[in-house]
Order: structure tokens, then sequence, then C-alpha cells
């Protein structure tokens, strides 16, 4: 079960499709093997990047089936909906396949501070034994999670075990959340997403590890190895993958961007997006491959190809 310890890199899945938009069962089995082979601690699947809001019931627990059978590490579910029944329903089917938690975003009607501390007591209670990642993403849900507000929630909700955190700017967010715990709160897991572009900031300030999708998930489970023994060499590899990194934070073109890098690997057999899904141009494409191309070069002087 997913708790306060959990550390290193839960790598956020995409969901292959063939051409016509069914999912590519042969291409989830290899990249769940992908991933852990690239330093997985943890995969996290149907979250944003993972088009969960385009699958159906069904599909979503198939999904879940499929990668909880495959993985060898733990498995976090995302489980957002517009209601708790919905929410419940995916959370006890993940968990009786053997996932190790789920993950919830807010629901962009949320406002003011009390609405947001109020929805996730109601999420503890909807959902409950089973624990949960609170993600604060606000550039994809507009709800601004005050640091003062996850610390209310934390001390609040005991399932709440772990922050995705995903604001931007944030490197003051997870100073402020260490300080409450090293004051005598709880201390729960902080793992970082936005494609990994703080990813050595935030690691320094006290976070746990990363919860994203980068195209080249290596590049995590590098940097949160390095870092604690050798910052300079952590710096050194963050610097390599920086130019791929910013590439991909695009916003809207950031999974297409992916999904591109994944197919060109051999990760995935189609870069397809289910619709409605953005698509690259042809100049995009090659601006990726050539940035794809000098990454390598830039790995192999640091030993690292």
């Amino acid at each position: 079960m997913l708790n306060e310890t959990a550390k290193g890199v839960f790598t956020i899945a995409v969901t292959p499709f063939l051409p016509d938009g069914a999912i590519d069962w042969d291409s989830v089995d290899r990249m769940v093997d992908f991933y852990i082979e690239a330093g997985a601690t943890g995969l996290t699947i149907l979250g944003m990047m993972g088009e969960a809001g385009k699958l159906t019931a069904e599909e979503s627990v198939a999904l879940v089936r499929r990668v909880v059978a495959r993985a060898s590490v733990p498995v976090v579910v995302g489980v957002s909906a517009p209601g708790f029944a919905a929410m419940h329903a995916l959370s006890e089917a993940s968990m009786e396949t053997g996932a190790a938690g789920v993950m919830v975003a807010p629901p962009g009607s949320l406002r003011s501070d009390d609405q947001i501390e109020g929805y996730y007591r109601q999420v503890g209670a909807a959902l409950g034994p089973v624990p949960f990642v609170l993600q604060d993403f606000p550039l994809a849900t507009g709800v601004q999670i005050p640091t003062k507000v996850i610390v209310r929630i934390i001390e609040d909700v005991p399932t709440c075990v772990m922050l995705k955190h995903e604001d931007w700017p944030g490197l003051e967010k997870i100073s402020a959340l260490r300080a409450a715990s090293a004051a005598g709160g709880r201390r729960i897991s902080i793992l970082c997403g936005n494609g990994g572009l703080y990813l050595l900031e935030e690691i320094l300030r006290g976070a746990d590890g990363a919860m994203t999708g980068f195209g080249y998930p290596e590049m995590m489970s590098r940097v949160v190895a390095a870092v604690a023994t050798d910052e300079g060499r952590a710096r050194d590899i963050f610097d390599a993958y920086m130019p791929m990194i910013r590439y991909e934070a695009q916003p809207g073109l950031g999974l297409a961007i992916r999904k591109h890098t994944l197919a060109s690997r051999g990760v995935i057999a189609h870069p397809t997006l289910r619709q409605p899904g953005a698509s690259l141009s042809d100049a995009a494409r090659a601006e990726v491959d050539a940035l794809a191309l000098r990454q390598a070069a830039k790995l192999r002087a640091l030993d690292l190809d």
C-alpha cells in the first residue's frame, strides 16, 4: 500500500493507442517494462497524461488490470471524477486488482480555501481506507491550493499520504511544507511533476522524487540517484536533458511530443492520441528529433548513453 515514505520516481504512464483509437495492449506491456527498466520505483496511470477522460469506465478498469499484472512496482491510479460515486467505483476496482493507491485532482469548481479543504475531507470519506495522492496542478485544474490548506488537509485526512506537486512556480511551497513537518506536523511524501522542469531544485528543497511523464524517464531516476551523493553530477545530467524538457513543456503539445518520443524509441508502436487531441507538424517532429540527437551526444560525453 502507498504510504508517506514513498520516494524515487513514479513515472506517469501514457495510454498507448492504435491508429484507429483502440488501446494498444502490446504497447502497454512494452511500456511498463520500459519504465521499470528506466528506473521507475512506481507507476501512475490514468492521469491527465494517460488521457483518462477519453477512456470508458470498462477500458479504465481493463487498463488498471493489465498494468498491475505486468508491473513489479507499486501502481497509483488516477480516479479523479466529477462525482464521488464514479471515483469510489474506480478506486475500489483498482485496489481489488492490486493497485497501491489512487490520485485525486480537485474539480475546477472549487474557489475558496474552505471549499478545497472540505472537498478533500469528502474524498477521504468516500475512499475509506484507500491511500491517496493529492494532485496540486493549478495550470491544468485552475484551482490554487495554498500551502496552509495543504497542511490542514494533511492533518485532517490521514489517508492523504502524498502530494503530487505541480504548482508553478512552487519551490517555496515545498520549503514551507517541509518546514511545517519539521515543526511537528505530519510528513507526507512529495513527488513532483511539470515534466521534470524544476526537478533538481525541487529535490534540493525537500521533495522525495518525481511523478511525471517526461519522454526520457531515465533522466529522473539518474538525477534522483545522483543528487544525494554528487550534486555536480546530478546537475550535469539534468543540464543534458534540459533542452528536451523545455521543448516538452509547451502547453497543449507536451503529450504529443512525449508520444512521438516514445514511439521513436520503440516503446509504443504509434504516437496516436485519442481524439480530441493535438498532433505534431512535420516541423515540430523534426525539432524533437534534432534535440534528441544533440541530447544523445551530451549523454555520451557523460558516459550515460
